[in-house]
């Protein structure tokens, strides 16, 4: 999943000018920070030189996560189609460009982000690209919400990691609150990010939400330590962010872990893939977390006719009524 081609370009107008050097030291001092989810009262990017780091070496990723946690929610929801977006914790407008991307009828959005300096780059980043009318409002996640309005779309991206954990259950009460429709949290997809997640999924269905995606039932989750749930996009590196990060590979895998929630029953869920699919001459092997609420590993072979066809175009976190985008 590419960048649009518009923040793209953006991006790269926003770089150009910044010295290899100082931007690979940024980039080393922003990766440090996000690895050991540092929590000193200073925010991951509080100065530009830290934006631009972030730009060049975490936006492809995130965007990437987002953008397929978005895909599953729609899946999962055809019929949505949001006319208003608050994003809270908004970075450089991440959200905003997947949402705009995927459903281009969005009319307004409302972007909360504590950072001056994200925020200065979000807005010049979507200044002629994005149509939807944007406001950016400036303000602490935890103790500012109270004076927002709700929207069809609420979401939190790479935020619930750098808030205190005695926080976190105020702050989703008031983002279910702000929900009008649809709430959307994605987290990085490490076990720490998993259990997050897990703590807002029960804390959302006792509120009385209907969990979209990626669960396909409202039971606790099946899965349990060392094993836990996550999915992975892979994204292209660009040359800049290869040399920023002194990176070989053309290439990353990231690993996200969301909860999409809806004030409306879904239709109906299917099983979700639960890690990369293995194939062998004639059959695969398919883990997958199902309606039930079990977690078990189906194998497909020949035999098993058009279920055999479908799962061989299966991928990681794709449901039984997907094939792979």
């Amino acid at each position: 999943m590419e960048l649009p081609a518009a923040l793209r370009q953006g991006v790269e107008r926003l770089l150009e000018s910044v010295p290899l050097a100082v931007l690979k030291q940024a980039a080393k001092t922003l990766s440090d920070r996000y690895r050991a989810e540092l929590r000193d009262g200073r925010l991951h990017m509080a100065e530009g030189l830290a934006v631009k780091a972030y730009l060049a070496t975490r936006l492809p990723a995130t965007y990437a996560a987002i953008r397929a946690s978005l895909d599953a929610l729609s899946d999962a929801k055809p019929d949505f189609q949001p006319r208003s977006l608050l994003d809270v914790g908004a970075g450089p407008g991440t959200v905003l460009w997947a949402t705009t991307d995927l459903w281009p009828d969005l009319e307004q959005a409302v972007l909360f982000e504590a950072s001056d300096a994200v925020r200065k780059v979000g807005e010049t980043l979507a200044a002629d690209a994005i149509s939807a009318r944007t406001r950016w409002l400036a303000g602490d996640a935890t103790i500012d919400l109270a004076d927002l309005k709700p929207a069809d779309l609420v979401s939190c991206a790479y935020v619930l990691d750098e808030i205190t954990p005695a926080s976190l259950p105020k702050l989703i009460d008031r983002l279910w609150q702000l929900t009008g429709d649809t709430l959307l949290i994605v987290e990085p997809g490490t076990p720490a990010g998993w259990q997050r997640i897990l703590a807002v999924r029960r804390q959302l269905i006792e509120a009385g939400a209907h969990v979209l995606a990626p669960c396909p039932h409202r039971a606790p989750c099946p899965l349990a330590p060392p094993d836990w749930c996550h999915f992975s996009r892979r994204v292209a590196r660009s040359r800049l962010h290869r040399l920023a990060k002194d990176a070989d590979v053309p290439w990353e895998d990231e690993k996200f872990i969301y909860v999409a929630a809806s004030r409306e029953r879904p239709m109906s869920h299917q099983a979700r893939v639960l890690a990369p699919p293995k194939a062998g001459s004639g059959k695969v092997l398919l883990k997958l977390c199902r309606e039930d609420g079990t977690a078990v590993e189906r194998l497909l072979t020949k035999r098993d006719g058009a279920d055999f066809k479908l799962a061989r175009r299966l991928d990681w976190g794709d449901t039984l009524n997907n094939t792979a985008k």
